[in-house]
């Protein structure tokens, strides 16, 4: 069964611990970080991922959408984030920005946009936690599922399997009960799903919906 990580960027800001309250039980939540440069869309940041930590069990995701992420891993892992991602595309020292992660004891992600090969990757895989696959261009919610991402997905699982690697797998945008079965097949073990879980009138029932499509 497939991991829902809800992304409280589509959530209301001004009743956020009302709105995760809805989506029940889950195994994250999502926090988008974004700085208007790397994305055209300014996010949640650090003082968010403190006080979430403080109001929380859950675990926070936290996905840094931003530029030379590195000068900022410290700052959010002492924030209390227990994940936290990194576009390959943000910074020319992303297996530094790894190595800092994962000193700090926090998972380390690394992150790649939807035209951004596989191949790219191919080093850092034997070094990350998780690995986190766009399936909509970042910095907006709310867009389509970008179908091509299924073979992305499918080639790291097997690429997963033929080394022997541990690393997670988690997709990220336009996730909804028309689609889950599919990335889960693919090999997907995190899904992130935010206007289809807040937007409902009964977060809950969507989570479990989504968790339900994958037994």
């Amino acid at each position: 069964m497939i991991k829902i990580a809800p992304s409280i960027l589509s959530a209301n800001a001004a009743n956020l611990m009302e709105d995760i309250k809805k989506v029940g039980p889950v195994d994250f939540l999502h926090i988008d970080v974004m700085d208007g440069q790397f994305v055209p869309n300014i996010g949640y940041g650090i003082n968010t991922v403190k006080d979430l930590s403080k109001s929380t069990d859950i675990k926070l995701d936290c996905h840094l959408m931003i530029d030379q992420p590195e000068h900022y891993v410290d700052q959010f892992a002492d924030a209390g984030a227990d994940v936290i991602g990194v576009h390959l595309e943000s910074t020319p020292h992303i297996a530094r920005a790894i190595q800092m992660i994962k000193a700090k004891g926090v998972k380390a992600e690394v992150v790649i946009n939807p035209a951004t090969p596989l191949s790219m990757l191919e080093e850092l895989l034997p070094e990350v936690d998780q690995v986190l696959v766009m399936s909509v261009n970042p910095g907006f919610g709310g867009q389509k599922f970008l179908t091509s991402t299924l073979d992305k997905i499918s080639r790291l699982s097997a690429i997963r399997s033929e080394y022997g690697l541990e690393f997670d797998i988690e997709v990220d945008g336009g996730i909804s009960d028309q689609n889950i079965k599919a990335v889960y097949d693919a090999g997907v073990d995190i899904a992130v799903a935010g206007s289809y879980v807040f937007d409902a009138d009964n977060p809950e029932h969507q989570v479990e919906l989504l968790k339900d499509l994958t037994k």
